[in-house]
């Protein structure tokens, strides 16, 4: 991948590993944020606002690998394996699920800019708040 301003070799899939690493180093659980484009294969099914969230994490997904280009890894959604890959462009953030620190990337796919959305490059996009601390997890079965 390379960054189009300078033809400089993008630095985005060297700081996916290396927050992968982090967060896997620190039992946490990696998560990316992904805007859907028409090379991204992930279950259409879970896309919300041409979006998607996925857990890049050991016990979630098999064969993970962040490229150059894509990230390519199979997880089972729903008891059923799927295989994703998923362009590094197309990836927005990468977080600790636990404590929400992370990184948001400022380049920006075509087409998928919104309103507001702030491209000079001076204010990265928020990174989501982190779950309330405190008590038991409320899980539900659903059939």
């Amino acid at each position: 991948m390379v960054n189009n301003v300078s033809g400089i070799p993008s630095t985005k899939p060297y700081m996916l590993r290396a927050l992968y690493e982090w967060c896997v180093d620190n039992a946490f659980t990696p998560y990316i944020s992904v805007v859907v484009n028409a090379d991204t294969r992930v279950p259409m099914e879970y896309v919300r606002d041409g979006k998607i969230v996925l857990n890049i994490g050991p016990l979630a997904s098999n064969r993970l690998q962040i490229g150059q280009d894509r990230l390519d890894f199979a997880v089972r959604f729903g008891g059923v394996a799927r295989e994703i890959s998923v362009p590094i462009s197309a990836i927005r953030e990468i977080y600790a699920k636990e404590n929400g620190l992370g990184m948001a990337f400022a380049d920006v796919l075509e087409g998928a800019v919104r309103k507001g959305d702030d491209l000079t490059g001076t204010t990265p996009n928020p990174v989501p708040e982190p779950p309330a601390p405190g008590g038991r997890p409320n899980l539900r079965r659903v059939k």
